[in-house]
């Protein structure tokens, strides 16, 4: 038959007659039989003898009449090409004639019909006339032409398809170029990239740049899109295999026809007749009433099932009992009746089938569901089987067959087991209509074998075997999820935790669970937060389902695995995995395997986060250890957890693992015996060791661990008082006030949630402050140790503290806050004032002859933590008037003792740090200015210096100026100096214009007026103030005022006659110089003050300090030469006088000598001999 005469879509008539006309040709007369050895053969498979020889019409037509045991004849190629072409069945007839090019025997018709583009083309103009596509074009799916559909669906593992699909209609000669032209204006193609697409793209276009040589350019590009992973194809998340590369994918750009997308408008209504009327307004109570009434019936119907159930349920459990009895009797009699059956049943014509052979549990092998009427329930249950002959022909009674069971143990060996299948209540076996014919069971089993199913694969076995329990659905997803899990995209791999948690809890086979578990902890490469909150939460799941013993077995082990994982992630979810899983853990796990696990994480882990997990599990792991031998090892780790690098470390071990470890110390009574005792030895030693330098950072975390087990002591002394049986919650219970106690770090240092709730806190509180006021401590142990042994080694402690250093006062300065906010105002006053008051002795008629020496009580660090960590912690009238009277006291006692003031500094600057005691602090100032004694004005006008700087500038202007201006009045010349740095800090502070000019008329009055012209202590102060103040204050102050009388003080100095005297001021100028050099001076200011002033020093310097005349001389040097510069070049305004005086390398080396001039002198001389 010629090509062009082949008509792909005939009628079912023409196909027919053609059918019988081209049979009559090849064979004879229609319906003749012919024998088996001139039917023409295909080179075909069964498999495709079956689909193809034996699909169609042809079938039954051919097969009816022949002869038994003759082969019926073939239907032509060509005719079921046109069934398939005609019920467009396009990719199968595109299959059959692939395979019928491989094999030699093409098909004109479909050669035809795949080498025509047009059949392939969707035509726009004119849209079909219904939604059906038209006949011979193949209706693609209208889905967007994205990476993960269309274009890599050819390049798919799916069989040889990748090979199949390569045939002339696709290829890019047979693609019309008008239609390659168009790919570009395709909507599909414009539009926005997505997230996906841009992930994927970006990782073809790195493969590219790499292959090509193209490195430098990848390596920007990687930067560029450094949220992706381009070594990995995983890391796109598209859930497909790596495509070709994008070279391969430009050759192939024309075989892939993008299809329009067709539209229709298409409009509905409803008609009036079928909407439901709605009820009437008018008549709520009428409906309300008709849906009680049937809500009635319905809830009536309900109980009268359950009661019929119930019913059910006692005959069937009497039922159970008699068929339990039955099954041990059948079970004795089943190893003789299984070859009587098993014949009987292979010539029962209801029966044509034996039972296949015994298999293994879980063998790995399966079914072939191409045997007839094969009953494939599970791998664990297929054995030879009996079936009575009553069961098979009465189904309307509930009725038992026994069967037997062949499985394999763990140990391999068989056993036979009885099975139960029920009648058709319950699992009766499904029953068939059979042909009343005589065929033999293996001609039938052959024939059957012709029906084409993919049961030679995995995938296909699977499909064909329908579990008909739970265990058999578990056996099922044991064997396919891990082959599911890969192929799931990681960004939705989390949806697949519920299956892999239920398979692993239920599946029988431990190799299989430690599998599942081993994929539920490796799903996600790097989970993020809310992904390892999810698996950790099936992990509890499991944990509750399973029990102890199975989660130390199989979950443990998983966690052991990663724990040296190379991604933190990974590490971080096996560290809260051990505290989420710590309360269903054997206990001897816990403080064995668990505990040794997160000791090694702590202290080899790198990564922060890790680490931080770490302690928050060993906090929860601490309240479920009961083995007292494990005590020092936990106190070893809050040590370790103490000393962390990480600040977030040391968080969480103050919120989390500190409090729990003290809540364990506190049933083991070695809360005051042992932890508390053990870090206060540590500060002290801390403190030893400081004379040679304070470790201010360790001492901070100790003085932090012991205010954290603040809460827990005070919970301690209350649950274990006098009155604690009392304690009970009778009527209504006051509320606490807000402010009883400190804020807590973290719920676990509450107060209340130690003690168990708010209402047993606040009764426990009413009895403790009653018993305090009126009963006393007698027989109160716990407090006692508190009052006797913490309080006066607490005492004794500070006193031994640096009172320069602010840092360890503040610290300090915070416990006694703490620890006299929790155990409360009366215990403050009764117990921890007076043995504050004891020490330090406050009258002036005690004051210590040794404190004019700097060694008494007055001077060390007792004075500013009493003030500021005890008199502060209650704020009322009466406290703030103890606190003013106490630095009243400290200050006139320290003045008119002339001991150090270091300890009222100290004082003042932790309070000054706090806006509420500005007032207070200038309360006693004030009091110092109008004292009698010239040394306590003295003292006050020195202070002022320390509070300036943190008073606003309304309080400066109202009392500190006047305050000043008082003193700078004063009769003694020495309170007049003592106000000298009090000014220069106002003027470094301070922005009003208006208070800036009092001062600098102040200042200008002690250097203009003649009796302070032989004032050298004055004279030293301001030219010291100046040198401080100078690079801070305003400029056109500094310019104005500092540079001039700086110049002035330099020639004066060198008209002066005592040498001492002269080189005070002489070094004191030097310093001042020196800090000034580092601003910005104007081109004017060098020339008139600044050079002139060097050079007046550097006089000076020939006579008395030759080491600083060489400095000077350089110093003097570059000053000329950037000058000189400037005349013929404009100096760039953003340059500082560092940069544009002296170079870098002097300034620094300048800088670096400048901290040896009281030690090493004699090097001064060679400073600078490297620039000559």
């Amino acid at each position: 038959m010629a090509a062009s005469s082949v008509n792909p879509f005939l009628s079912d008539s023409d196909e027919e007659s053609e059918r019988r006309s081209r049979r009559g040709k090849d064979v004879g007369a229609p319906g003749s039989s012919l024998p088996a050895a001139h039917i023409p053969t295909l080179p075909l498979s069964p498999q495709q003898e079956a689909g193809y020889g034996y699909a169609g019409v042809g079938l039954r037509e051919t097969a009816v009449g022949l002869p038994l045991g003759a082969e019926p004849p073939r239907v032509p190629l060509d005719t079921i090409a046109a069934q398939l072409l005609r019920d467009q069945y396009i990719l199968t007839a595109l299959e059959f004639h692939t395979e019928l090019q491989e094999a030699g025997r093409e098909l004109p018709r479909l050669r035809d019909y795949f080498s025509n583009p047009g059949n392939f083309e969707r035509h726009t103009s004119t849209p079909p006339k219904d939604l059906a596509p038209a006949p011979g074009q193949l209706n693609r799916a209208g889905s967007i032409s994205t990476l993960d559909s269309l274009d890599f669906a050819r390049y798919s593992d799916d069989g040889n398809r990748e090979t199949d699909e390569r045939v002339a209609a696709f290829t890019e000669n047979d693609v019309p170029l008008q239609e390659r032209k168009n790919y570009k204006s395709s909507p599909e193609i414009q539009e926005a990239v997505k997230p996906l697409e841009k992930r994927a793209l970006n990782f073809l276009v790195n493969e590219y740049l790499l292959k090509i040589n193209y490195k430098l350019t990848s390596i920007t590009f990687s930067d560029e899109n450094d949220d992706q992973d381009f070594e990995l194809w995983d890391d796109v998340g598209l859930n497909i295999p790596k495509p070709p590369d994008l070279l391969q994918m430009y050759r192939e750009y024309g075989s892939h026809a993008t299809s329009s997308k067709e539209m229709k408008d298409v409009a509905v209504q409803a008609e009036p007749g079928d909407l439901e009327e709605l009820p009437s307004v008018e008549e709520p109570a009428t409906l309300q009433q008709l849906q009680l009434e049937e809500q009635t019936k319905i809830v009536q119907e309900l109980q009268d099932q359950l009661h019929v159930l119930n019913n059910e349920k006692i005959s069937l459990s009497l039922q159970i009992r008699q068929l339990k009895s039955e099954i041990e009797t059948l079970k004795r009699q089943s190893l003789a009746a299984v070859p009587t059956t098993t014949d009987s049943m292979v010539h029962s014509p209801a029966m044509t089938e034996q039972v296949p052979e015994n298999r293994p549990v879980d063998s790995g092998e399966y079914l072939d569901i191409r045997s007839f009427e094969r009953n494939s329930c599970s791998e664990e249950k297929e054995v030879s089987t009996t079936y009575p002959k009553d069961t098979i022909t009465d189904s309307t009674c509930p009725s038992v067959t026994s069967v037997t069971a062949t499985t394999l143990t763990t140990n391999n060996k068989k056993e036979i087991e009885p099975a139960i299948v029920c009648s058709k209540s319950i699992h009766e076996r499904v029953q068939f209509d059979k042909p009343n014919r005589t065929l033999s069971p293996a001609f039938h089993q052959a024939l059957m074998s012709f029906c084409r199913m993919a049961t030679d694969s995995r995938l296909g076995a699977e499909v064909s075997r329908i579990a008909d329990s739970e265990q058999c659905v578990m056996l099922m997803l044991g064997r396919c999820l891990p082959h599911i899990v890969p192929n799931v995209l990681l960004a939705k791999r989390e949806e697949l935790i519920p299956l892999i948690l239920c398979t692993a809890c239920l599946h029988p086979e431990p190799k299989e669970r430690d599998q599942l578990l081993h994929i539920l902890f490796n799903l996600i490469k790097r989970p993020d937060d809310e992904q390892r909150q999810m698996i950790l939460t099936g992990c509890v799941a499991f944990a509750q389902h399973v029990g102890p013993t199975r989660v130390e077995a199989e979950l443990l082990p998983q966690c052991w695995e990663q724990i040296n994982h190379k991604y933190p992630e990974r590490r971080l979810l096996v560290a809260e995995a051990c505290g989420a899983l710590a309360p269903y853990l054997p206990k001897e796990i816990r403080s064995s395997l668990v505990l040794s696990m997160l000791q090694q994480m702590l202290t080899e882990d790198k990564a922060d986060l890790v680490r931080e997990a770490v302690i928050k599990s060993l906090g929860i792991i601490m309240a479920y250890i009961d083995d007292p031998d494990k005590y020092l090892q936990g106190f070893e780790l809050q040590m370790s957890a103490l000393n962390d690098p990480s600040e977030r470390v040391i968080n969480a071990t103050h919120q989390v693992f500190l409090p729990a470890f003290a809540a364990w110390t506190t049933e083991l009574g070695k809360l005051q015996s042992h932890l508390i005792p053990t870090l206060l030895s540590n500060i002290e030693k801390i403190l030893r060791d400081g004379e040679h330098g304070l470790d201010d950072h360790k001492l901070h975390l100790y003085l932090s661990a012991m205010q954290s087990l603040i809460p827990p002591l005070f919970a301690l002394v209350l649950k274990n008082a006098p009155f604690a049986s009392k304690a009970k919650l009778q009527g209504e219970v006051p509320q606490i006030e807000v402010t009883r106690f400190p804020r807590p770090a973290s719920p676990l240092q509450d107060v209340a949630t130690i003690i168990g709730s708010r209402e047993q806190l606040s009764v426990l509180l009413q009895l403790y402050d009653n018993q305090l006021e009126h009963e006393g401590t007698t027989g109160w142990e716990n407090l006692l140790w508190v009052v006797n042994q913490l309080l006066p080694q607490l005492i004794e402690t500070v006193g031994k503290i640096n009172v320069t250093s602010t840092s360890c006062v503040h610290d300090f300065s915070r416990y006694f806050w703490r620890l006299c906010r929790t155990f409360g105002k009366i215990f403050t006053n009764t117990k921890v004032k007076p043995q504050f008051q004891e020490i330090l002795r406050l009258s002036e008629e005690a004051v210590d002859v040794s404190a004019t020496a700097g060694n008494g009580v007055l001077t060390k660090a007792t004075v500013p933590i009493y003030a500021t960590g005890v008199l502060t912690s209650y704020n009322q009238e009466e406290d703030r008037k103890l606190l003013v009277g106490f630095l009243e006291d400290v200050m006139t006692t320290l003045s008119l003792s002339h001991a150090p003031l270091d300890s009222l500094k100290a004082s003042f600057v932790e309070l000054g740090a706090n806006p509420a005691y500005h007032e207070l602090l200038l309360t006693v100032l004030w009091y110092g200015v109008v004292h009698t004694s010239a040394l306590v004005r003295c003292t006050a006008a020195r202070m002022f210096e320390l509070l300036v700087k943190g008073v606003n500038e309304t309080l400066v202007a109202q009392r500190v100026v006047p305050a000043l201006i008082t003193l700078s009045s004063d009769p003694e010349i020495s309170v007049r100096i003592a106000t000298i740095p009090a000014f220069g800090t106002i003027m470094e502070t301070v922005t009003q214009r208006e208070l800036l000019e009092r001062v600098k008329m102040q200042l200008a009055s002690f250097l203009e007026d003649p009796q302070y012209h032989d004032q050298h202590s004055l004279h030293m102060e301001i030219i010291k103030t100046f040198g401080r103040v100078g690079p801070n204050a305003e400029p056109r102050f500094r310019d104005e005022f500092v540079l001039p009388n700086l110049h002035k003080l330099a020639i004066s100095n060198n008209q002066k006659a005592v040498d001492t005297k002269r080189l005070d001021i002489a070094i004191q100028l030097f310093e001042a110089y020196s800090a000034l050099s580092c601003c910005f001076i104007s081109e004017e200011l060098m020339v008139c003050h600044f050079l002139p002033g060097l050079k007046c020093l550097r006089t000076d310097m020939e006579h008395l300090s030759p080491e600083h005349e060489v400095i000077l001389g350089s110093m003097i040097k570059e000053c000329e030469q950037k000058v000189e510069n400037r005349t013929v070049q404009e100096p760039q305004s953003s340059m500082s006088i560092a940069a544009s005086l002296v170079s870098e390398d002097t300034k620094t080396r300048f800088l670096n000598k400048m901290g040896q001039l009281s030690t090493s002198g004699a090097m001064l001389a060679n400073v600078f001999q490297r620039k000559k």
